[in-house]
């Protein structure tokens, strides 16, 4: 990713000029700073200044010197940031302060890298979940701008070791993510990119990876990074099934970890929401063994206990597996999922998949010993701005469903804060962040930890009526074409603050789909339930893009219900 300002406060998001066009790094000599992410209080809504739609009020001068291509940077006061809505303080870029005390850096030439890719160079790499989204982009970019790079161990979920190669050639050697490396190598792009990836037949929930011993040594002895990259991302996913992938998973990496002689840097990837319920300014601070959220909030809720404990991980891992047996079989699915949510919001965190992620950020800062660590917590990763090109993606991610059912015509509106901020980071942007962040630190040597957050709320944040109107213009000069070839054509997308607001419109479209106004009367009882589980979604803004989903389907069995009688 080339150095960039923001542009201007523009309503297109991500609207970013280049200050430098030699190559695709970063050209700031780049200084660890701990910087920080908003998340919003007050009602999470954004201050609007003048029509824009930002939380910047003011923006300072960039400008760039061409005779020294220096950019440089005036009147950074005059910055001013309200991500915390009405009735908060403003707060200055100059009070903007690292974690742990100010710094006296200062501007450097941006010509000057820190040496990403000569670091790199030679490095042996070793990934866990390596067939998913994001570590395939750090994969190819890795491949693409360092190809004298070590070997890549990639650990695959396979039963043998040809099941495994099957897996890297049909997930990753294969997938359209790689057609620049493919254009590059030509003929011999398999045989390069064999030569790299090799396929590791294990599992981060199974002691020492479930990999064989001999196995275990070479790549103990060779590796010089480790990148967690496992996850299960199901926010409300059975409490044992995300225990074991995201804390206990995290547990057998770092003891691995710990048996590699030339290792020079464990990297695990987290997510920003593993802040949970805080509010304000959050500062890059790592968790301790232990840690509470729910205790940090002055303000006890009536659910939340006047003493409580700190958290016990073990005792948590213990509860997860062994809760199970205490069901039914045909009840355990759903009760481990209650057990789950209502362990996390006990503590502060608002469902199964954050908090069991944060557990996972406690295992790693206990067990690391001299191991030099870096977290990175990203906030909602969707598709690539730039590299290896634009709008690569896989899968359908958060807002997408939404997205493709309003461009499809089967939803006209959604429940949500129209001056709310969706925070979102394409997945170019948090792999370039990941490799300087390796490349820094695996060169300092240090035995530290550094969390690094990479989210977009505060200096770029996307409103979400705006991204309603982003959406219409789009879907009105490239709309869907219907079964016929014809297009359809959306209305603007309307945005309910209010439970009442939603409900009514839901009734409204249910009724309008089956062109069945005269029996509305009749079925106020199945628009009564779709409010009542509607409201209870309305806290729990984690799960709204599956809850909106989840109405959709809802709104298909009314239609049909309606049709019976």
């Amino acid at each position: 990713m080339g150095s960039m300002f923001l542009n201007s406060p523009s309503p297109a998001p991500n609207k970013l000029t280049r200050a430098s066009s030699k190559c695709d790094w970063c050209f700031l000599r780049w200084r660890k700073r701990n910087l920080v992410v908003f998340c919003q209080g007050g009602g999470g809504k954004a201050i609007r200044s003048s029509g824009f739609p930002s939380v910047l009020t003011e923006r300072s001068a960039v400008v760039s010197d061409q005779e020294h291509n220096i950019a440089s940077v005036r009147d950074a006061g005059s910055l001013v940031l309200s991500p915390n809505g009405k009735g908060q303080p403003e707060i200055a870029v100059k009070d903007l302060v690292p974690y742990g005390g100010p710094t006296s850096s200062s501007l450097v030439d941006m010509q000057d890298g820190i040496g990403i890719v000569k670091f790199l160079g030679g490095k042996g790499f070793f990934i866990s979940g390596a067939t998913g989204f994001l570590a395939k982009v750090l994969i190819e970019k890795i491949l693409r701008t360092v190809p004298d790079v070590g070997k890549i161990y990639v650990l695959i979920k396979a039963e043998n070791k040809e099941a495994a190669i099957a897996r890297l050639k049909n997930e990753i050697i294969n997938a359209e993510l790689f057609k620049c490396l493919r254009q590059t190598h030509g003929k011999s792009y398999q045989s390069f990119m064999l030569s790299k990836l090799v396929p590791v037949v294990g599992n981060v929930c199974k002691s020492n990876l479930g990999l064989e011993e001999d196995l275990a040594d070479k790549i103990a002895n060779e590796v010089d990074i480790i990148v967690n990259s496992a996850a299960n991302t199901t926010f409300d996913e059975r409490y044992d099934v995300a225990i074991d992938v995201n804390t206990r998973g995290t547990f057998h990496l770092m003891s691995f970890a710990k048996k590699c002689q030339k290792l020079k840097l464990f990297l695990q990837v987290s997510t920003a929401y593993v802040n949970g319920q805080r509010q304000g300014r959050i500062m890059e601070k790592p968790f301790r063994f232990g840690d509470c959220i729910a205790r940090e909030n002055p303000i006890i809720s009536e659910s939340t206990p006047r003493f409580l404990p700190a958290l016990d991980i073990e005792y948590e891992m213990n509860l997860a597996l062994g809760a199970k047996e205490a069901f039914q079989e045909n009840e355990v699915t759903q009760k481990m999922k209650e057990l789950g949510l209502e362990r996390a919001k006990k503590y502060g965190w608002q469902d199964t998949y954050v908090f069991t992620k944060a557990m996972a950020e406690m295992v790693v800062g206990s067990m690391r010993g001299d191991i030099p660590v870096v977290i990175i917590r990203p906030s909602v990763i969707e598709s690539t701005c730039k590299d290896p090109f634009p709008g690569w993606m896989e899968g359908n991610r958060m807002m997408d469903p939404i997205i493709l059912y309003y461009g499809k015509g089967q939803l006209s509106g959604f429940l949500v804060d129209p001056n709310g901020v969706l925070d979102v980071v394409p997945a170019d942007m948090v792999v370039n962040a990941t490799l300087a962040a390796i490349a820094w630190h695996g060169m300092e040597k240090k035995p530290d930890i550094n969390v690094y957050q990479i989210a977009s709320s505060v200096v770029n944040p996307l409103v979400f009526q705006d991204l309603a109107t982003l959406l219409h213009e789009h879907y009105n000069s490239s709309p869907y074409m219907d079964s016929n070839g014809r297009p359809i054509h959306v209305p603007s997308m309307k945005l309910f603050s209010s439970m009442e607001e939603f409900s009514a419109h839901l009734w409204r479209y249910v009724i309008q789909r089956s062109r069945l106004a005269e029996t509305a009367s009749s079925d106020r009882k199945l628009s009564q339930n779709m409010k009542t589980y509607a409201e209870k979604q309305w806290n729990r803004p984690s799960t709204w893009p599956i809850y909106m989903s989840r109405t959709l389907s809802m709104v298909e069995g009314l239609i049909i219900a309606i049709l019976r009688n």
